[in-house]
């Protein structure tokens, strides 16, 4: 049992390619995952976005308009309204982590399995932090609220940079990781049946709320970043 559930949460490489000088390059399972859900989601773009009208529109793209307006306007409320240039990433990164929570259910094994994945999302988030708080406050209020609200807390703040992805990264991979372990153990303790029902919540609900709290925090650190 120990050895199964190893092999399942390894992350295994698929292929790799070496560069000139000598360097070879992996490519892990996650990252061949990633590829198939990006170019599912770009084909599905492609498909449902084609013939747009502005008049007499089809079921097809007003069920699509409905999606968007629901989406845009859930990330919309998280970040408010000096962050609406933040919604189109942060909507990508919440039809993303959705579609990579749940696609175990298809058979495939998750990115957000794999710690790389979780790390370069948190990174890519903080980032987008910092830098929309230099964009809005400039260079000299935002290294002031270093010193906010008494200097003694600077090292604290200075911190809390490199601490929010840790944060970010590690909520997210242990929360999937953890349901996927639940999941697993369930399956070789109990009949075929019962994990059907158990799959419903680890496998879908849990998953879409983990890249709902993803989103939510990093609307919650833009926002204070940016007032």
């Amino acid at each position: 049992m120990k050895e199964e559930l190893m092999d399942q949460l390894s992350c295994k490489t698929v292929f790799s390619f070496h560069l000139p000088g000598g360097y070879q390059v992996n490519i892990s399972e996650a990252v061949v995952v990633t590829w198939i859900i990006m170019a599912v989601l770009i084909i599905g773009s492609f498909i449902l976005t084609r013939n747009l009208k502005i008049k007499n529109i089809g079921k097809r793209q007003a069920v699509v308009e409905l999606i968007v307006t629901k989406l845009t306007g859930i990330v919309g409320n998280m970040v408010g309204e000096k962050g609406k240039a933040f919604v189109p990433y942060l909507t990508t990164v919440l039809i993303y982590l959705g579609f990579a929570n749940v696609i175990g259910i298809f058979g495939f094994k998750s990115p957000t399995k794999d710690i790389n994945v979780t790390l370069a999302l948190a990174l890519m988030s903080i980032v987008i932090v910092e830098v929309a708080g230099i964009y809005y406050l400039g260079i000299k209020k935002w290294l002031h609220k270093f010193v906010e609200p008494i200097a003694i807390v600077t090292p604290f703040n200075i911190l809390d940079i490199f601490t929010r992805p840790l944060s970010l990264c590690m909520r997210l991979f242990g929360n999937v990781l953890g349901a996927f372990v639940i999941m697993e153990l369930i399956k070789i303790a109990v009949p075929a049946i019962l994990p059907a029902v158990f799959c419903v919540y680890f496998d879908l609900f849990d998953g879409l709320l983990q890249a709902y709290v993803f989103v939510f925090l990093t609307s919650l650190y833009i926002s204070e970043a940016i007032e």
